[in-house]
């Protein structure tokens, strides 16, 4: 792959990642800016991402820098689509691994029929609670500093679309999942109201995201290839 250099950089690329496991969106954007910067001995360069992935997210995340910062809202309004699993029985107060355990439900009456009718309900436009455990701010402070602190606080619903909701494998109590919607969409609080719609409790397991529009996860790199072919130019 040819390497970029400072003058493309600077009149906008965009770059594919595939973001790890415990990263923060802002980490990958921290970690290419350091990169670049140094790789240029440059004091400044614009780094931006197009949607946040949590850091217990794995998959697909749009980086751009220079003059391409100004499509991240164009890209951030693309479909997305995702895959990862729910665990049945119990929810946590993030709707994720983030937090522990707080409450079991039975499971007992779950049958394969059930679980895959279930999805039929959140086909379409549908209203969903933001997670409080999330980075969207109310009154200055974003919901998860309330939610850290042990703050309630009053979380209004906003409606998203989902297109496609497909479960792909029943491993109770554990069901994967792929689902397809739009920008603004919590997988998190899906699982959550997935869980109550089943007369049970679920939480987010696992997640990753493998498409946003018509970029696909399979196009992107690690911050290693990133380093190695586009910086230095090794193969």
């Amino acid at each position: 792959m040819l390497q970029i250099s400072e003058e493309e950089f600077k009149a906008g690329q965009t770059l594919l990642f595939d973001k790890p496991l415990e990263w923060t969106s802002f980490q990958v954007v921290n970690k290419v800016r350091w990169l670049i910067r140094k790789e240029f001995k440059i004091k400044k360069i614009k780094v931006g991402h197009a949607g946040t992935l949590d850091p217990l997210a794995t998959g697909l995340l749009i980086l751009c820098t220079g003059k391409a910062t100004k499509q991240i809202v164009t890209l951030q309004a693309q479909e997305k689509e995702y895959t990862g699993s729910f665990t049945l029985g119990a929810t946590t107060p993030s709707y994720d691994l983030e937090t522990e355990v707080d409450k079991t439900f039975p499971t007992d009456h779950l049958s394969e029929e059930k679980i895959k009718k279930a999805t039929y309900n959140f086909i379409g436009d549908i209203e969903q609670f933001p997670p409080v455990f999330s980075a969207i701010k109310k009154d200055g402070k974003r919901l998860y500093e309330y939610a850290r602190s042990g703050e309630n606080v009053e979380i209004s619903s906003r409606k998203v679309h989902i297109s496609e909701f497909k479960i792909t494998k029943i491993s109770l109590p554990e069901v994967h999942f792929r689902v397809v919607c739009s920008k603004g969409t919590y997988i998190r609080s899906l699982a959550y109201d997935f869980g109550k719609k089943l007369d049970s409790g679920a939480y987010l397991s696992s997640l990753r995201r493998t498409r946003i529009g018509d970029y696909k996860v399979e196009d992107a790199l690690t911050i290693d290839s990133f380093a190695n072919e586009y910086l230095s130019g090794e193969e």
